[in-house]
């Protein structure tokens, strides 16, 4: 059996705080069934995730039956789904798992996230996304992976009360990228440069400012080495994914718009030594994929991947061997991840600019992919795009995500 992309929506990601968790969903969804040509009538089932609704408004259960009600899904099944920032890229592994069994034939994946309404509230849920028993074990642990890269003198750093412990964890793993592959902070902020370029092109996104290499340097810096254009900046929004069998693709008004789902595998961390990152789960997750899909890396041509700051995206385009692991930096420097480049990564700016709405970013990340597989792209189009691969992470557990969920998906074989 066979799972298809038939729809895809993403809401504008902004500062919203006016906008309710209801209100973002019916925009997400509507549009999502808009651009599939179906209804709610059509859809079989629902999952949804929303990580932070309990946290900051007090909904702690039953979020998607409550959203889906006002646009007139009742009495079908709703999966309501939390995998920290990985929740958005885990709805659409359940929406394909319901297809391929023959459960459903048109399943609905939505993520939505409301977090500027308390941004206080947003940063404290981060601390109950590990192992809240372990936290100071935890903690200890993974920034004693960069404690002997030193920051340069002359960097002027927040002070201690105002500095973010997860900034300062993604701080800790760049240093300890940089010990033992030589990544540079210069090869860091043309990650960041790229990302910020492409956004330009990118409507939905939250900020569309291209930066330089040198501007991103000289930009205030958050943890050493990273500056605040290498940080995902808290947003408000919504995206959905409208999964469909083979039987209803071939019903749609324009069945070669419909994209093919090749694999999404899910994996959880473990107790790996932080030098064996070829167990890093990420590799893990890629290689089922690929071997699910009868492809490999090098059959990539677009790929979104997880960048809560440009160093996630150096390491997830190494892990998915992309790159060659050690070069995830030295490849972006050289232009090979950007527009027009050997692999375009993160056309759509990535989260560093296109904002972070936890839910939401793994189904936005699918509506780019699905938008650059369908040629439709624009400006941020990747010529001749067949294939494409997105991993999103979430969590963390020891030293690396405590998930992260890959997924392969390729055009239409039928013309257009």
């Amino acid at each position: 059996m066979t799972a298809h992309i038939a729809g895809v929506s993403m809401t504008p990601f902004r500062r919203r705080p006016e906008a309710t968790v209801k209100a973002l969903t019916a925009e997400a969804v509507e549009d999502a069934l808009k651009d599939a040509g179906l209804t709610i009538d059509d859809v079989d089932a629902v999952v949804f995730t929303t990580t932070m609704q309990g946290a900051l408004e007090g909904q702690h259960a039953v979020a998607g039956q409550i959203a889906m009600r006002s646009l007139g899904f009742q009495r079908g099944p709703v999966l309501n789904v939390e995998n920290a920032c990985a929740s958005g890229d885990t709805a659409l592994l359940l929406a394909d798992q319901r297809v391929r069994a023959g459960d459903a034939d048109v399943v609905l994946a939505v993520g939505v996230e409301r977090m500027t309404v308390d941004k206080a509230g947003a940063l404290a849920w981060f601390h109950g996304a590990w192992d809240v028993h372990e936290a100071d074990a935890t903690t200890a642990g993974l920034l004693a992976l960069g404690a002997d890269v030193l920051t340069p003198e002359g960097v002027e750093e927040p002070a201690p009360e105002a500095k973010s412990l997860f900034m300062d964890v993604y701080a800790s793993l760049s240093k300890f990228h940089m010990q033992r592959y030589g990544l540079t902070a210069r090869q860091l902020a043309a990650v960041a440069a790229k990302d910020h370029r492409h956004s330009v092109a990118n409507t939905r996104a939250q900020y569309r400012r291209p930066f330089t290499t040198d501007e991103v340097l000289g930009a205030p810096t958050i943890s050493w080495p990273i500056t605040l254009p290498m940080c995902a900046p808290m947003t408000d929004g919504a995206a959905a994914a409208v999964v469909c069998s083979e039987a209803t693709r071939r019903r749609l008004a324009d069945p070669g718009r419909a994209v093919r789902i090749a694999a999404v595998e899910l994996a959880s961390g473990s107790d790996r030594a932080p030098e064996d990152l070829d167990h890093h789960l990420s590799v893990l997750a890629s290689g089922r994929a690929y071997e699910r899909a009868g492809l490999g890396p090098e059959d990539v041509d677009v790929a979104e991947v997880h960048d809560a700051t440009s160093f996630g995206e150096v390491l997830q385009t190494e892990n998915l061997g992309l790159v060659p692991r050690g070069e995830g930096g030295a490849a972006a420097e050289r232009g090979e991840t950007t527009l027009g480049g050997r692999i375009p990564v993160n056309p759509s700016g990535g989260l560093v600019s296109k904002g972070h709405p936890i839910a939401a970013t793994g189904l936005a990340k699918t509506h780019e992919l699905v938008t650059q597989l369908r040629g439709e792209a624009g400006e941020r189009q990747v010529e001749g795009a067949r294939v494409s691969i997105s991993q999103g992470g979430g969590g963390f557990y020891g030293i690396e995500d405590a998930s992260t969920c890959v997924t392969i998906l390729e055009a239409a074989v039928t013309p257009r």
